[in-house]
């Protein structure tokens, strides 16, 4: 029988203003610090970061991020964290500086801590670094054996980040249910490469339940910059939740899906949480759930500001040559979709796609 598998980081902080309790949460993880984000990311949380730090104990070392989670990059982060002789790297920004920051406590044995300033996807919980190149082309995924040590999202810098980034975060979590449920029906490995366990299932269940209880009112209070508790609870099932759910759960028909849209150029102004979303009704067409059930589905995504046409991911008329391209990309022999409970082919996929599409748009005519 195979193996169970369920990981998860050491610690979770969620709040308004936590990023001012930093120094506390992370005081048991050393007192030499590198703290690494972009210009724009470390302007609005820097300061704020090495005040705390420093309250804590710490020295503190501060160092720009390039914008690209490539080897050249993670090799010049490392050498200021050996200079440094820093036992803690913090990551903060979005998910590249995170990978990065990731990366980084890999090859230096330190501690990390991750800290996302948008809640956009549900990689900040997770053991994954997505490696590319210089000029930001996938190369590679890394699955590390350790989770970041502490997790802290305020949400008070989340509510002011961009409301499309926000939305994009509900679209990735919003197909941790679906695909978690698939792999634990098939019996398929996670990427911890053993089987879910119904702890991860439940989770993810929790994301999809959590989303449509609160997200409309989320959303709306994000477009006011508000902080509420439906915010609260929408940014814990985009990250905490689906990060859990996604990993020790497992991927499958949408997420595949999403990584075959991305070999067409013109999706690539589609954020990663809005072309998932597709992969999502793709996935349930795909699984002949009833038609119900889908429009339920889709009216929720379109309720949140989530695209539910191909049209609105750049696809305006696809050609079948274009969704074969999508098709035979998410049938790879390595994808996730080859975790669904029944065999998949590109045909299938193509057709799915269709089908999806045509919901999308009929719904949008009502």
């Amino acid at each position: 029988m195979t193996t169970r598998v369920f990981r998860s980081p050491g610690a979770y902080v969620q709040g308004r203003n936590v990023l001012d309790d930093i120094g506390d949460h992370a005081k048991s993880l050393g007192d030499t610090a590198l703290v690494l984000g972009d210009e724009v990311v470390l302007d609005i949380v820097g300061e704020r970061i090495e005040a705390s730090l420093e309250a804590a104990g710490f020295d503190v070392d501060r160092v720009l991020f390039d914008g690209e989670c490539s080897e050249r990059e993670i090799d010049r982060v490392v050498d200021r964290h050996t200079d440094h002789d820093a036992d803690l790297i913090v990551g903060a920004g979005g998910g590249k500086a995170i990978d990065t920051a990731r990366a980084t406590r890999e090859r230096t044995d330190g501690a990390l801590v991750s800290l996302p300033t948008v809640a956009s996807t549900d990689a900040p919980t997770s053991s994954v670094a997505v490696i590319y190149t210089e000029g930001g082309e996938f190369v590679e995924f890394h699955v590390y054996e350790r989770h970041p040590d502490l997790v802290l999202i305020d949400t008070d810098v989340v509510t002011n980040a961009p409301t499309r980034l926000f939305r994009s975060g509900i679209g990735d979590a919003l197909a941790t249910w679906f695909e978690a449920d698939a792999v634990f029906q098939s019996g398929a490995t996670t990427l911890f490469e053993a089987r879910s366990t119904r702890t991860a299932r439940q989770i993810a269940n929790l994301a999809y339940t959590t989303l449509r209880e609160h997200g409309r009112s989320a959303v709306d209070a994000v477009e006011r910059d508000a902080v509420t508790e439906s915010v609260e609870a929408v940014v814990e099932a985009n990250t905490l939740l689906s990060g859990l759910g996604f990993e020790s759960g497992g991927l499958a028909a949408a997420h595949a899906i999403h990584n075959g849209l991305t070999q067409l150029e013109v999706t690539h102004d589609a954020t990663h949480g809005e072309k998932v979303t597709i992969g999502t009704i793709a996935q349930l067409v795909l699984e002949g759930r009833e038609d119900a059930f889908v429009e339920d589905v889709v009216e929720f995504a379109a309720s949140v500001g989530l695209p539910t046409t191909l049209a609105e991911i750049g696809l305006e008329e696809p050609s079948h040559e274009d969704l074969a391209v999508v098709a035979e990309a998410a049938c790879a022999e390595d994808e996730t979709i080859h975790n669904e409970p029944f065999a998949v082919t590109p045909d299938d996929v193509r057709d799915a796609l269709i089908g999806a599409d045509a919901i999308g748009r009929r719904l949008d005519r009502r």
